[in-house]
């Protein structure tokens, strides 16, 4: 793994696959480091033809940590969100969609295929829109828009993100273990594989509150549906019908607002990556990228 310096931060990095390769970048979600992207998923992607990057996003896993800038007081954030009034935070999306944008210029990349997951995906939405030419495809998984009127969390999902941080690799690994049967695919569950992240990124580094921080810039960044509406690349939307999370119908909502979006979904898929379905996911990203290069012909 490497660093590069960007937007006044550092952020760690891998690369999967030739040189020569498309350039598909890879965005996690909230409080997940790059490790979440299975080192069998980025080899798949691999094997179709691209160049796979992924990184830890600022303030967790190994890119720098913000902490002088706070601990956001997020149920306020969250009350004011609710009630329509504005969300001041650390930092929003948009900021984050510039980090990647300084990844590939730190990397000598022009443009890339865009997939990100939960927040990841927000950030590669946010990514589309402000960089369309940087753009070539964007696959969104298990996202949303930040439409405030779409189908909110379950209780029981929501309270996993809000409850007290681990102080210890044990604590970290129960945790984890305890997270994705809240909100993972119950059909898919794969406790030792669980374990084995959990205590990865226990290792690597973990910051309860870099995890606040980029909530707040979720609830900071408001609504992207107008915005997504002039994005005219080729999408991929995937998105499982069981999300306690992100509900399906954000899923819905983030097809219908992009122009050039296909709908994938799972019967089977909750908030998580199931690796019995990778092999659909990859086939999609690929057929959405294809469609892409069409676009350039």
């Amino acid at each position: 793994m490497a660093r590069v310096r960007t937007n006044g931060i550092e952020l760690e990095y891998e690369i999967f696959g030739s040189e020569h390769g498309e350039p598909l970048v890879l965005i996690m979600g909230l409080g997940a480091q790059m490790i979440l992207w299975r080192d069998d998923f980025c080899h798949m992607l691999v094997e179709r033809g691209y160049r796979v990057i992924r990184f830890d996003n600022r303030d967790v896993g190994r890119s720098t940590w913000l902490d002088h800038l706070g601990l956001p007081n997020v149920m306020a954030l969250m009350a004011a969100a609710a009630s329509g009034q504005p969300v001041e935070a650390p930092y929003k999306l948009t900021d984050m969609a510039a980090d990647t944008a300084g990844l590939l210029d730190a990397l000598g990349i022009g443009r890339a295929h865009i997939v990100g997951a939960s927040m990841g995906g927000m950030i590669a939405q946010t990514f589309a829109i402000q960089y369309p030419e940087r753009t070539l495809s964007l696959t969104s998984i298990m996202s949303t828009t930040g439409d405030p009127t779409l189908p909110p969390p379950r209780p029981e999902a929501l309270s996993v993100l809000l409850a007290p941080q681990p102080t210890s690799r044990e604590e970290a690994i129960e945790r984890g273990v305890f997270i994705f049967r809240t909100i993972g695919s119950p059909k898919y569950f794969d406790e030792a594989e669980v374990r084995e992240l959990a205590a990865r990124s226990f290792d690597r580094g973990i910051n309860p509150a870099g995890v606040m921080r980029q909530l707040a810039a979720i609830l900071a960044s408001g609504n992207r549906t107008e915005a997504l509406r002039q994005v005219q690349k080729p999408v991929l939307v995937i998105h499982g019908r069981i999300d306690p999370l992100v509900p399906f119908a954000a899923g819905e909502a983030t097809a219908r607002a992009l122009p050039r979006a296909r709908l994938l979904a799972f019967e089977d898929m909750a908030h998580d990556l199931p690796r019995p379905l990778w092999p659909d996911m990859v086939a999609a990203i690929h057929e959405v990228a294809e469609e892409a290069k069409r676009d350039g012909k």
